[in-house]
């Protein structure tokens, strides 16, 4: 049965690769509900790293049993003792269990590179700007850096940091200055930078596949308007929308300069697309396409896993 589960196994991954990606990050739907979006990538990101890995193991194992357990240990057990597979093992055999050896540790080892270096870095960057920056108002983790741009962003960790620039609050009024922080809030409060780490070590370890691109951008896009609901949630008055608007489009115009690697920012994503979201809000999704999009997530990291598991079963 291994063969039959590889070739299903490189269909779906085939799906996952191009298709499915391009289709999710076409639609309009995920901006009237970014978790379900969200949700959505990271399925779509572990299924399609589970059914390639999968495919190619399968493959490469189909001659020593008939399931995926029974072939792993006759496999084991064939360079531990020397015991002949059930069946002849040609050259593409070979190749495929060597790929899916180092796709699986290329991939887990530049998720886990990225994690380690994604936090050095923004350890170095609190550091820096503990150096050059002052307590301010909006609370214990804020601070506030004198700069004439608006700017704000914060750095996420175990130590989090906000920082606010002593340009954007003197730009921005109150109401705005506070949108800002709320939406900085969400970030660290939704661990956001978890959520967008799978996909830039995805971007970084199969850099030719255009979808590693798309769900890049796609999610650091949802990530954004995610905060923009979530602080509006926070924040009271009639005009929330008009204020969180305003001081998105305020600091994105004025920002000057990169931000910190690693660093999230009210003023990332697609700017003009939060705006328009924000100011001419389109329905919420309603709960049965909600209901369907989180039950299609759910199948995405089933039906790999199923594959795998249902060989041992029969």
């Amino acid at each position: 049965m291994l063969p039959a589960t590889a070739l299903a196994l490189g269909l779906l991954a085939a799906l996952l690769a191009w298709p499915v990606p391009a289709a999710l990050a076409r639609a309009g739907w995920p901006q009237r509900d970014p978790l379900a979006a969200l949700v959505c990538w990271q399925a779509i990101g572990l299924a399609g790293g589970l059914s390639i890995i999968g495919a190619l193991l399968t493959h490469g194992l189909a001659p020593w049993g008939h399931s995926l357990p029974e072939a792993w240990w006759h496999w084991v057990t064939h360079w531990s003792t020397g015991a002949p597979p059930e069946e002849p093992v040609r050259g593409d055999h070979w190749v495929a269990q060597t790929l899916a050896a180092v796709l699986a540790l290329e991939l887990l080892g530049v998720l886990l590179l990225s994690l380690l270096r994604t936090a050095r870095t923004r350890r170095r960057h609190r550091a820096l700007l503990e150096l050059v920056v002052q307590p301010a108002a909006a609370g214990e983790d804020t601070r506030l850096l004198d700069h004439p741009a608006p700017v704000a962003f914060c750095i996420p960790g175990a130590r989090p940091l906000l920082v606010l620039s002593s340009g954007m609050v003197a730009e921005l009024d109150g109401a705005q200055v506070d949108a800002v922080v709320a939406h900085e809030r969400a970030h660290l409060a939704e661990h956001h930078h978890l959520l967008l780490l799978p996909f830039v070590a995805w971007r970084a370890a199969l850099p030719v596949l255009p979808a590693a691109d798309r769900a890049h951008d796609a999610v650091r896009d949802l990530v954004e308007m995610r905060a923009d609901d979530v602080a509006l949630g926070s924040l009271a008055g009639p005009d929330r929308r008009r204020t969180l608007a305003a001081a998105i489009v305020a600091v994105a115009a004025g920002a000057g300069g990169p931000l910190p690697d690693g660093a999230l920012a009210v003023s990332g994503g697609a700017v003009a697309v939060r705006v328009r979201r924000l100011l001419a809000p389109a329905a919420p999704l309603p709960a049965a396409a909600r209901t369907a999009a989180l039950a299609c997530a759910l199948a995405l990291l089933l039906v790999p896993t199923v594959l795998l598991v249902l060989p041992a079963l029969s």
